[in-house]
């Protein structure tokens, strides 16, 4: 297990050097086909999502992205998706179902993005929606968090039967910055808050809120091996379910929260 602080877990999972999600595509799934667009008149670059095949077999695979660029980056705000993007993934999702394959999330998103054009269509409405309907697909799910979990941002991304997280990731409400800011009063405490709210790996997995730590490491070839031992482990224990067992498992898994 890491011996890294809270705070040091943190800044980890905030890395420029930090492995991204289309990484983990390219090198997991490389026939992977890009699908675009929410069927409602946008295609929020935030969210890269499509088809691919893992293990011999179809999957859907989405991802929240942060860009390279300057302006990649400033197109996808940094990885904060708009309600679009939360649309497209739903979308995606819902087809997955049609279809029985399974569906695997990658999320790194400091949370939705809070700018004016996001309220004004709907972020909170698109954000309830998932959780809504993504809980009720009968297909299996699984969410990789991979850097940052934020907010709602995260959590519409990760309500479907399994969550495991990366060693150097998070997975909170809200950022430490944020949590010093309403509690002390003080952002320049959030090395403190980060402590105080467990938002680390080890202490979720302590506390049951996901199901496993991820070991990562530097080498992105050896973080995505990692990564594809869980899928092909976990994938078949899901995919034997009948479509009733699978959502009643995970209906009890939100419930015990």
């Amino acid at each position: 297990m890491s011996q890294l602080t809270a705070a040091e877990i943190v800044k980890a999972s905030r890395s420029e050097s930090k492995i991204t999600g289309v990484e983990i595509i390219q090198q997991l799934f490389p026939d992977f086909m890009e699908l675009h667009g929410d069927r409602r008149g946008s295609d929020d670059p935030a969210i890269v999502g499509g088809l691919a095949t893992f293990n011999g077999q179809p999957i859907t695979v989405i991802t929240t992205d942060r860009g390279k660029s300057i302006a990649e980056r400033v197109a996808k705000h940094f990885g904060s998706p708009e309600p679009g993007g939360y649309r497209k993934a739903l979308r995606l999702t819902e087809q997955a179902g049609k279809f029985h394959r399974p569906v695997v999330m990658l999320v790194n998103t400091a949370g939705a993005y809070p700018g004016r054009s996001a309220e004004e269509n709907g972020q909170g409405q698109a954000i309830a929606e998932n959780l809504l309907a993504i809980s009720q697909i009968p297909t299996p799910i699984i969410t990789i968090i991979y850097g940052e979990g934020g907010s709602g941002g995260a959590l519409a991304l990760a309500c479907g039967d399994q969550v495991w997280m990366l060693a150097n990731s998070t997975y909170s409400i809200l950022s430490p910055e944020g949590f010093a800011s309403i509690l002390w009063k003080d952002s320049s405490r959030a090395d403190e808050a980060a402590e105080v709210m467990q938002m680390t790996p080890e202490a979720l997995l302590k506390k049951q809120v996901i199901e496993g730590v991820i070991p990562e490491s530097t080498d992105h070839q050896v973080t995505t091996a990692q990564i594809e031992a869980v899928l092909k482990r976990e994938l078949p224990k899901l995919q034997e379910l009948t479509p009733e067992e699978l959502l009643s498992q995970r209906h009890q898994r939100y419930r015990k929260f």
